[in-house]
């Protein structure tokens, strides 16, 4: 992984109303604005569902996994930020990139880095929709 490159990460994952529902309902989210459409329609700005915005978030994480953490990643260490700018819709592909914003080498495990990902999920329609900030500690060698 080289500082500053941007990885762009595909395919995009379409996101269905199942996806929303099933991950609302099992991280247990009783938000009518993600399960009541009758509800929601009457709710200003958007009158629709919106997606969950922590599936966007294990949406965009998820489709960075094979390129950059695969097989190396030790632990996820935090988010320092995240946002979502524009809400994603049932229906809604969101494709992802990230930036190696910093590394270095971990104090406390010899055979480890420390590693911050700068990551952007946009939409079909190149609306950002999601960016977060992780720092992670992975292994040197897979």
């Amino acid at each position: 992984m080289e500082l500053d490159t941007v990885y762009e990460h595909r395919p995009g994952r379409t996101v269905t109303e199942t996806d929303n529902v099933l991950f609302t309902t099992l991280t247990m989210n009783t938000q009518p604005l993600h399960l009541d459409q009758a509800e929601s329609e009457q709710l200003a700005p958007f009158h629709d569902r919106l997606v969950n915005s922590m599936f966007t978030l294990s949406t965009l994480v998820g489709l960075s996994v094979a390129q950059l953490t695969q097989g190396t990643i030790m632990a996820n260490l935090g988010f320092s930020e995240a946002t979502f700018p524009h809400p994603v819709r049932h229906g809604d592909t969101i494709y992802a990139e990230t930036v190696v914003a910093n590394k270095r080498e971990s104090r406390s495990h010899p055979n480890a880095g420390i590693v911050t990902f700068a990551h952007t999920a946009r939409n079909q329609r190149g609306e950002i929709v999601a960016e977060a900030t992780r720092t992670t500690l992975v292994r040197k060698q897979p």
